[in-house]
């Protein structure tokens, strides 16, 4: 399997399916919420989590085992593994419908793979082994959340605030892009790392040359 990695948008305005109600159910509805997903779980049984997502209308629960025609108008499904006809069946519906369909740890019924995701604010890193060693994507992304800490989201806040107004003052695209290598090479994040939001803020200001108001995160989120 060689897969290629690429990120979706737009879910808020796509039809999601989980089917299944366990745990690795309720890891993939949180992920999809986690991108404003519009999400329908079909189990006769759900997690409490997925239960309490359901009573509180931020997911659609069909209490029931799937059935043929569940997946009309679906752009994404995800499924637990069930018996073999069930999981063929699901994935035949799915790419009748033209949807995106995985049915977890059945590499057959699968036209897309979810990668082991770290993130920090718009910081999203994604890693997959191409269905290797899914454990071994578990501890790369336990590793990576060490080291991308919270000061990755309150830099990529600051560098979203600062785009705008360094392309008015700054026209040269060579030069601009020479201040945003200057930028991520500095001791920003370090000094973000320490807690020292001052600092980081005023070094930020003297590489990009410009000053505009930044974000602020407590120091004891960093």
């Amino acid at each position: 399997m060689k897969p290629y990695p690429i990120f979706l948008v737009g879910l808020d305005q796509r039809q999601c399916v989980v089917i299944g109600g366990g745990h690795e159910a309720e890891y993939k509805v949180k992920s999809l919420l986690d991108c404003d997903a519009r999400v329908t779980v079909i189990s006769p049984t759900v997690s409490k989590m997925v239960r309490g997502w359901a009573e509180g209308g931020r997911v659609t629960w069909l209490a029931r085992s799937y059935a043929p025609g569940d997946l009309q108008g679906a752009f994404l499904v995800v499924a637990e593994r069930g018996d073999a006809a069930a999981n063929e069946q699901i994935f035949q519906e799915a790419t009748a419908v033209g949807a995106l369909v995985n049915v977890m740890d059945d590499i057959p019924h699968c036209n897309y793979v979810a990668g082991s995701v770290v993130r920090q604010g718009a910081l999203t890193i994604a890693i997959s082994t191409s269905g290797c060693a899914p454990a071994l994507a578990v501890r790369l992304r336990q590793r990576f959340e060490q080291e991308f800490g919270p000061e990755y989201a309150l830099f990529l806040e600051w560098l979203r605030q600062v785009r705008g107004p360094l392309a008015e003052q700054v026209p040269n695209f060579a030069e601009r892009r020479t201040r945003w290598y200057k930028l991520v090479d500095s001791d920003v994040l370090p000094l973000l790392r320490a807690g020292q939001l001052a600092e980081a803020e005023s070094r930020l200001a003297e590489i990009m040359e410009i000053n505009v108001p930044l974000p602020e995160l407590a120091s004891d989120r960093l």
